[in-house]
């Protein structure tokens, strides 16, 4: 009978492991694993629209990184992904540090000041470039009615329609869109500090800026880890934001123009030129996922040991 029993057991334990793994495994084979695949086989073909011509090896790849037509727009657009995720790092995760100190402080109306942080956070992309579309209006927008009421009207700029000031502008509504994120991550990495060493630290005297530079900013290490690596992602996938308010040319003259963008228009087609290019597409996206995936490894890796060593 205890034989019995105990078979029955085992038999429900399999049962129930089953049905928490396999249809989660069906789903990433299905909808991840399986379209990852037939991208990659597509690269290495040509395309004639949406037919599928003879295959040509890595010389889709070669092109994309080193042909006349592509290289150009390739390495252009990458530089740019380059620029976002350095100054998202500075702007989007520095703020997001300080205003996880100013709430861990818990000052007057600090649990309104957490929700209003990250009341951004969950509007959609497509409202947030809209809404930023309008704030950077150069006739109506907010940011220059703003620099007119404080006598810094010289400063007034269409920010969206100049290549020197497209990008940034893009950044800065990315890091206002985002910055709740890294806030949240960081408040909660201090809140694991035990209270202990913060009163060590009064109490040999440290300043507020030593306290945040060498005491707290290395014991939320792992939470750095966590906003970096996501943030990398974020930045080498970028294409929502861009698209609503610089258009999928990356307008002005290719100013904003990212790897997400470039993607798309390889292999669907635009307004400016209709025609779609799979291969080529594929094979950009497959480099894209490539470089993202061992790069975020590796920041993922060295963050680790240099949380250990800390």
């Amino acid at each position: 009978m205890k034989t019995d029993y105990r078979r029955r057991e085992r038999r429900k334990r399999a049962a129930w492991i089953a049905f928490l793994i396999v249809p989660p495994m069906a789903m990433m084979l299905t909808f991840v694993v399986w379209p990852l695949l037939v991208a990659l086989s597509s690269a290495f073909y040509r395309w004639e629209g949406m037919a599928q011509g003879e295959f040509v090896g890595l010389q889709n790849f070669s092109d994309v990184l080193f042909g006349d037509h592509f290289a150009a727009l390739t390495w252009r657009a990458f530089r740019h992904n380059l620029f976002v995720f350095f100054a998202l790092f500075v702007v989007q995760n520095t703020a997001g540090f300080l205003l996880a100190w100013f709430i861990y402080r818990e000052p007057f109306g600090f649990r309104f000041h957490r929700i209003a942080i990250f009341m951004p956070v969950i509007l959609s992309t497509v409202l947030v470039g809209f809404l930023w579309k309008l704030f950077l209006d150069p006739n109506f927008g907010l940011i220059n009615q703003l620099l007119d009421m404080i006598g810094l009207g010289v400063l007034r700029q269409p920010w969206l329609g100049q290549e020197t000031t497209a990008l940034p502008a893009l950044v800065m509504a990315n890091a206002w869109h985002w910055v709740g994120f890294p806030a949240l991550v960081y408040l909660a990495g201090m809140q694991r500090i035990p209270r202990e060493i913060l009163e060590a630290a009064k109490l040999d005297g440290c300043s507020s800026w030593q306290m945040l530079t060498r005491v707290v900013w290395p014991l939320v290490a792992p939470s750095t880890t966590i906003t970096l690596t996501l943030l990398f992602i974020g930045a080498f996938n970028w294409f929502e934001l861009p698209y609503i308010m610089a258009g999928l040319d990356g307008s002005p003259y290719g100013s904003t123009d990212v790897l997400g963008l470039y993607f798309y228009r390889t292999a669907f087609g635009n307004q400016s030129g209709g025609l779609q290019d799979f291969g080529h597409g594929n094979a950009l996206a497959v480099l894209m996922f490539m470089f993202i995936a061992v790069v975020a490894t590796l920041i993922t890796q060295y963050l680790r040991r240099r949380e250990i060593a800390l």
